[in-house]
């Protein structure tokens, strides 16, 4: 088994209609999310990819929303020792948000906030997995269906920076120049760039990170998101490398980001 520690294992969305937003996902990604909860005693889905799973979809429950929940994807970063990395978190300025917790077979679980607010899973992932030499497979830089690239808006880029690559073993390299608005500075984890931290443009009302999910063709892919319900906020745009992407907002009001190839 790889390491854990400072991988995205797992993406999760929060939402108030998981029917509606098996049939946004199933069209625009090409995904097969689960018609029926897969766990008892909670509406929780697996997200299915032709060749694995991509995620899990969790209903957003009054009480949830009462306390302050709202639509939205969150990532879950791999830690070697949860406890430990509680209590560091929150020596430097992070918040935990909701206590650990265990999920029989799956692993240990926490929601902290980084110090500029932005909220996001720790996991230690549970012993049998470790024997059964299972790694995560949701994310990968260049395949459809996966989450291909983590973007984090902060209010303040320097201590994001520091703090995710102290905690989580992280190297900053590289940056591109936004002009005014600063610098989108890349982040590698193994050697692998698995996305960025920039400043927080001044529509955003709050520090967040943004996944960006592959997609087969952009354009066939931003046709269904509006046919579909949702919102394009911006894009589709070209990136570095020759593909394009886009931010959207889903119908029940959560953002997300996509990444492809144009196919003409």
């Amino acid at each position: 088994m790889g390491n854990w520690h400072g991988s995205h294992i797992w993406y999760e969305l929060i939402t108030p209609d998981p029917d509606g937003a098996k049939l946004f996902y199933d069209a625009v990604v090409g995904w097969d999310v689960e018609s029926q909860p897969s766990t008892e005693g909670m509406d929780y889905r697996m997200i299915r990819r032709s060749d694995g799973n991509a995620g899990g979809l969790m209903r957003l429950g009054d009480d949830m929303a009462r306390h302050g929940a709202r639509p939205m994807w969150l990532g879950y970063i791999g830690v070697d020792d949860l406890d430990a990395a509680l209590t560091a978190v929150e020596k430097d300025g992070g918040t935990v948000m909701m206590p650990a917790f265990e999920v029989e077979g799956v692993g240990r679980i926490a929601m902290v906030t980084d110090p500029q607010g932005a909220p996001f899973y720790l996991m230690r992932p549970a012993r049998e997995m470790a024997e059964r030499k299972q790694d995560s497979h949701v994310f990968s830089r260049d395949k459809p269906q996966h989450v291909r690239w983590n973007e984090l808006s902060t209010t303040d880029s320097d201590a994001a920076v520091a703090f995710y690559t102290r905690h989580f073993g992280w190297v900053q390299d590289g940056d591109m120049d936004m002009g005014e608005h600063g610098k989108y500075r890349f982040i590698h984890h193994q050697g692998v760039m698995i996305g960025a931290i920039m400043p927080k443009m001044p529509e955003m009302p709050v520090s967040l990170w943004s996944y960006y999910i592959g997609v087969d063709d952009i354009d066939r892919a931003a046709s269904a998101v509006t046919a579909c319900g949702g919102t394009i906020l911006n894009g589709p745009m070209e990136i570095p490398g020759g593909e394009f992407a886009l931010n959207g907002m889903d119908p029940q009001g959560a953002a997300f980001g996509l990444v492809g190839p144009r196919n003409r």
